[in-house]
């Protein structure tokens, strides 16, 4: 073998080894798996883009005559996804976060040059190290610590939909350009802007029951969809009193949608099979765990909301939500007279003047299960899942991350913010 052959080789076998000894060592660690899934999920689609961007910009070039993705030997690219998706994670309990960073950049710094003729560092390549180093090795890492010490919900929760996104909508499209090249992108990007515009906010409307979903499990089930970090209750609000699986619905519908944009029949074989596999294989699992855990509410809930197939009306059992709103004041009344010619599901609205004098300052919805209480546009958003789906909708939408944030800023600055009048307070 040439000195290239067997630097490829090592490429992968020498981080493979550390993985294997450090995952004999937390062997017994159920929720390492899902923090070195997740972090290994994170490493494929990042590297891969990473590599993309190196392609323009030059920071380094491989050599020999090995299969290549992306113009990266597939060695490479396995070995390096290996080394920051897996090594640093499965040592994590064994070393500082910010020691782990360091030592593997560190790693990284001696062994690029090392790696010559397969790996040919450009005059810039600290450039692309740097990048590399906050754009894929940072995330992967702390996803990891923050699943396996089960802190930062919602910065997690927010992480694996991005994840998903990248994986789904990026990284198989470029697995499937690499096996049956072809046009590419160039469907899309060879789109009227106005024509991609709409096509991206179509696709992110496809996306909403699947990013609502995960929100579900974080704000309400305390939990996220992956193995070994689930949601603590039985989730049924939300999408959830309308459909069983919107995440595997979503991410379906959506790789469908990409493939019509892409023009490319092998995505819609991806989509089909995620569709088998989500009927399948997952149902399987999801069923035996959830019934284990949640047994008859667990089975209550599923004889009424069944998967691949939307309620027109939500479903509910369980504790009756409360919807606060104040009688004497003007655009809340009015909002209040709205909700009331509307069947309610599930959701009584309260006078806010029943509540101790400045206790609340805005409408707040309260789940009646122990959650917490949420106020402002986000009460408004959650109260619209109790009438039906096409209201539901917009709640989703409402309720979706710096949606509601700048909704809730607009109805601010038009005065419509939070106050008090006659000892109660409205939006």
């Amino acid at each position: 073998m040439t000195q290239t052959e067997w630097e490829a080789v090592a490429a992968v076998y020498l981080p493979l080894g550390a993985a294997v000894a450090l995952g004999l060592l937390n062997a017994q660690r159920p929720r390492l798996f899902a923090a070195c899934l997740l972090s290994v999920l994170w490493t494929l689609p990042a590297l891969e883009a990473l590599q993309e961007i190196n392609l323009r910009a030059g920071w380094w070039s491989f050599s020999g005559d090995s299969v290549r993705f992306s113009g990266m030997p597939i060695e490479c690219f396995a070995g390096w996804a290996i080394l920051w998706g897996l090594v640093p994670q499965l040592a994590l309990s064994h070393f500082n976060a910010r020691w782990l960073m360091a030592i593997m950049v560190s790693v990284d710094l001696i062994a690029m040059p090392a790696c010559r003729p397969l790996v040919l560092p450009g005059p810039h390549w600290l450039e692309g190290e740097l990048l590399a180093a906050l754009g894929v090795l940072m995330p992967a890492i702390l996803i990891a610590k923050w699943t396996l010490e089960d802190t930062h919900l919602s910065a997690r929760a927010g992480l694996q939909v991005l994840i998903s996104a990248l994986m789904f909508l990026y990284l198989v499209p470029e697995i499937a350009f690499a096996l049956r090249p072809g046009a590419g992108w160039m469907p899309f990007l060879q789109l009227p802007s106005w024509q991609r515009q709409i096509a991206i906010q179509m696709l992110l409307l496809i996306a909403v029951p699947g990013i609502s979903a995960v929100m579900e499990f974080a704000e309400r089930g305390s939990g996220t969809p992956i193995p070994y970090d689930p949601p603590r209750r039985l989730v049924t609000s939300g999408i959830y009193r309308y459909c069983a699986n919107p995440m595997q619905i979503s991410c379906a519908v959506a790789m469908l949608f990409w493939a019509g944009l892409l023009r490319n029949g092998w995505l819609v074989m991806a989509a089909a099979i995620s569709v088998v596999y989500s009927a399948g294989i997952a149902w399987w699992d999801e069923a035996q765990d959830l019934g284990k855990r949640f047994g008859g509410d667990w089975r209550l809930y599923r004889a009424s909301v069944r998967n691949w197939h939307l309620r027109w009306k939500p479903y509910h059992a369980g504790p009756v939500a409360v919807i606060y709103v104040a009688r004497n004041c003007g655009p809340c009344r009015e909002l209040r007279a709205w909700f009331e010619t509307k069947s309610l599901i599930g959701l009584k609205v309260v006078d806010a003047e029943e509540l101790a004098p400045g206790s609340i300052r805005r409408i707040r919805y309260d789940p009646g299960d122990g959650s917490e209480p949420v106020e402002g546009i986000r009460a408004v958003g959650r109260a619209l899942e109790h009438i039906d789906f096409r209201w539901a909708f917009a709640g989703f939408l409402l309720r979706m991350p710096g949606v509601w944030q700048s909704a809730q800023l607009l109805m601010d600055a038009s005065g419509f913010g939070p106050r008090t009048l006659d000892a109660t307070v409205c939006e």
